[in-house]
């Protein structure tokens, strides 16, 4: 219960901020892109022809690169979870007195702007006819239904190490996809994927941000945290990822491989965040901290080099796993 009052007292010290952080890394709704702005215009009369360039510039990305796609839109598409489990966090709420708390507010305003990257995307995937709709529709809602545990509870410094995390990682993937989506030709794509990638980097860099005031009010609360997510391993949103007639969980051992295979997110990637979020956070100058506090700082200075030695060890398969969502020759 003590540790839950510090980290109350700690956010709502922190609340008159949180319209600072809002200004300085979220964009207006009437000023930020929409879905729209890059796909084909329903009310234009050349919405077919441009639905059909469309098609045609899809038909040369592989099975992999599809099955990335696809999990990246799930995973996109899951925010009313995402939103519900944050709401739920020590220091941010929205019922009686406290509903127009600066938190809430913030969550509030980042899913709004989270909401989009699905929604293009998936727009996107029904118009190039290379993927099964209805599977990705059904995968949706069971990973929404199922829920998520990301080993975070209800503690407000787990979850924003989580989300600075999670957040850099999410970029480096939807960049890499429009990389790729570019190199084969793809413009459009290309650029949707990168511009949903900037937006996932000013929200980690809000997150980690949130993360370095915290380190301030409460060091040793603060690295116990990270130090504690870390041992658990950043688990992916989309962890409990699984196909029609699945069971919780088992499609998303196969969706890793295929990013790993693709080299849109590596276990390389997972050490280079780590040593990021190591430096950013300055943890070697971080002054104050207790006994068991200066015991997680050594851990985490030392886990990147650890991590690395693992994933130089780590083997893929190579074999492609055939998932309902995509023919296994990239078209339906």
């Amino acid at each position: 219960m003590a540790e839950k009052n510090i980290r109350l007292e700690v956010m709502q010290a922190l609340e008159p901020k949180v319209a600072g952080f809002m200004d300085s890394f979220l964009v207006p709704i009437e000023k930020i892109w929409q879905p729209s702005d890059f796909l084909p215009d329903s009310e234009d009369d050349g919405f077919l022809e441009k639905v059909k360039d469309i098609r045609e510039e899809s038909k040369d990305l592989g099975y992999d690169f599809w099955v990335t796609m696809v999990a990246d839109t799930i995973t996109e598409e899951a925010l009313p979870t995402y939103e519900s489990w944050l709401m739920d966090v020590v220091g941010i709420d929205q019922h009686g007195d406290y509903k127009t708390n600066g938190w809430a507010k913030w969550v509030r305003a980042w899913t709004g702007e989270e909401n989009r990257h699905g929604d293009v995307l998936n727009k996107y995937l029904y118009l190039s006819g290379r993927v099964n709709m209805r599977e990705i529709e059904i995968t949706t809602q069971h990973l929404i239904s199922d829920g998520f545990d990301i080993g975070t509870d209800r503690d407000p410094y787990k979850n924003f190490v989580y989300t600075s995390f999670q957040e850099l990682a999410t970029n480096i993937s939807h960049k890499r996809v429009g990389q790729m989506a570019k190199k084969k030709g793809n413009a459009l794509l290309g650029k949707m994927c990168t511009i949903i990638a900037g937006d996932e980097m000013r929200h980690h860099l809000a997150y980690r941000e949130f993360v370095k005031t915290i380190f301030g009010e409460d060091p040793s609360g603060m690295m116990l945290a990270f130090a504690d997510m870390m041992k658990k391993k950043i688990v992916m949103p989309a962890h409990f990822l699984r196909e029609s007639g699945g069971s919780i969980g088992t499609a998303f051992e196969n969706f890793s491989n295929c990013a790993q295979r693709l080299g849109v997110y590596t276990a390389q990637d997972y050490v280079d965040i780590l040593r990021k979020l190591n430096t950013y956070w300055d943890l070697e100058s971080v002054r104050s901290l207790n006994e068991e506090a200066e015991k997680a700082r050594d851990y985490l200075l030392n886990l990147p080099a650890r991590l690395e030695r693992i994933s130089e060890r780590m083997k893929f398969p190579e074999d492609q796993y055939h998932f309902k969502w995509v023919e296994a020759n990239g078209a339906l």
